[in-house]
C-alpha cells in the first residue's frame, strides 16, 4: 500500500497534460483519445484499452490472460478479432524486455504495434518491468498514466518518454 501510494506522489510530481507533450503523435493520442469525454469504463486501463482501440482504429489484438477485458472489448467492438499471431495492440499485466525483444523477433508486433500493460506502479518488481521496457532501444515512445503504460514501435520517431495525468 505505501508503496503504490509513494509511486503516485513521484508520478504526480512529474506528470504533465497535453501541454507538456511536444510530439504530435502524442499530444494528438492524447487530446482525441485519452482526454476524450467518452467514457467507457470506471477502471482507467480499461478506459484506456477501449478508447486506443477506437482511435487507432485496431483491427487485430491479444489479450493476455484477462477474460474481463476481453468481454468489454467483445462488447464495444464485436468486429474485432483475438490473434496469437500479428497484432495491433497487445494488452498485457507483465512484460519484461526479454519478452518485448521475443515478440518482436518473432514478428506479432510490428511498427504500428501499441502495447498497454496494466499496472506498473502495482509493486517494485513490475515498476522495474516499467523502467526496463522504456529503455529498450525498440520502443520509440512510452507513456506512464500510472495506472497502465502505452508503449509505441515507431521506428520513424525519436524515441521519447511521457509522464501523463489521465
Amino acid at each position: 500500500m505505501w508503496f503504490r501510494l509513494f509511486s503516485f506522489l513521484k508520478f504526480l510530481s512529474k506528470s504533465k497534460n497535453e501541454h507538456g507533450v511536444h510530439s504530435p503523435f502524442v499530444f494528438s493520442y492524447v487530446t482525441q483519445c485519452l482526454y476524450s469525454k467518452q467514457k467507457f469504463d470506471q477502471d482507467k486501463t480499461a478506459d484506456v484499452l477501449l478508447k486506443s482501440i477506437g482511435y487507432f482504429n485496431i483491427k487485430t489484438l491479444y489479450i493476455n490472460e484477462n477474460p474481463d477485458f476481453e468481454e468489454l472489448v467483445k462488447a464495444q467492438y464485436p468486429d474485432i478479432r483475438p490473434s496469437e499471431n500479428t497484432v495491433d495492440l497487445l494488452f498485457t499485466k507483465h512484460l519484461d524486455a526479454y519478452g518485448l525483444d521475443r515478440l518482436l523477433s518473432s514478428g506479432k508486433l510490428h511498427n504500428d504495434s501499441m502495447v498497454l500493460i496494466d499496472s506498473i506502479h502495482e509493486d517494485p518488481e513490475s515498476e522495474q518491468e516499467w523502467k526496463d521496457l522504456i529503455e529498450s532501444p525498440n520502443i520509440s515512445v512510452s507513456m506512464d498514466l500510472f495506472h497502465c503504460g502505452v508503449l509505441f514501435v515507431r521506428k520513424e520517431q525519436v524515441k521519447e518518454h511521457f509522464t501523463i495525468r489521465i
